[in-house]
C-alpha cells in the first residue's frame, strides 16, 4: 500500500511545493531561544515579537529569503577585559525562521524595551472569476 503524500492528492493540482513547505519547515529546528510571540493584530496583519534582552539594534538582522523570514542575532564577546566571580549571562547567537505565504510582507520592525516586534501585512486577495472559451475539435 502506497502512503498517499499531500501534494498527490488529485484534487490539490498543484500543490506539490507545500509538502516541501511542510517539510523545511519541520527541519528549521529553531531550538526554543529566543522566545517569541505571534500575534494577528488586524485581519490581514500580523506581528512576530522576539525577547532579544541583551541585543543592540546592530547586532540584529531581518531578512526575507525565498519567502523565508530570516531573524538572527549575534552578540560580540566584549568580556576579554572583564574579570566575572560568575557569568549567567552569555553573548549568544540565535537564527529564527518563519515562511511566509505569498502576499504576505514585511512592514516593518521596531526594538523596544528587550523586544524586537516585526509586522507583517498580507495583501487582500482578489476575486477572480475567469471564463474559459471551449472550442470544438
Amino acid at each position: 500500500m502506497s502512503k498517499l503524500m499531500l501534494g498527490s492528492h488529485p484534487f490539490l493540482l498543484g500543490f506539490e511545493q507545500l509538502e516541501r513547505l511542510v517539510e523545511r519547515t519541520a527541519k528549521s529546528g529553531n531550538e526554543g531561544y529566543p522566545p517569541y510571540n505571534i500575534e494577528q493584530t488586524s485581519e490581514l496583519s500580523y506581528r512576530i515579537t522576539l525577547a532579544v534582552a541583551g541585543f543592540a539594534e546592530a547586532d540584529l538582522s531581518i531578512t526575507v529569503e525565498d519567502r523565508q523570514l530570516v531573524i538572527r542575532g549575534r552578540q560580540t564577546d566584549d568580556a576579554e577585559d572583564r574579570i566575572f566571580l560568575h557569568r549567567g549571562i552569555a553573548a549568544r547567537q540565535f537564527q529564527r525562521s518563519f515562511v511566509l505565504a505569498d502576499g504576505v510582507e514585511v512592514s516593518g520592525a521596531l526594538l523596544e524595551n528587550g523586544l524586537l516586534h516585526v509586522d507583517l501585512t498580507r495583501s487582500a486577495p482578489e476575486s477572480v472569476v475567469q471564463t474559459i472559451k471551449i472550442s470544438m475539435g
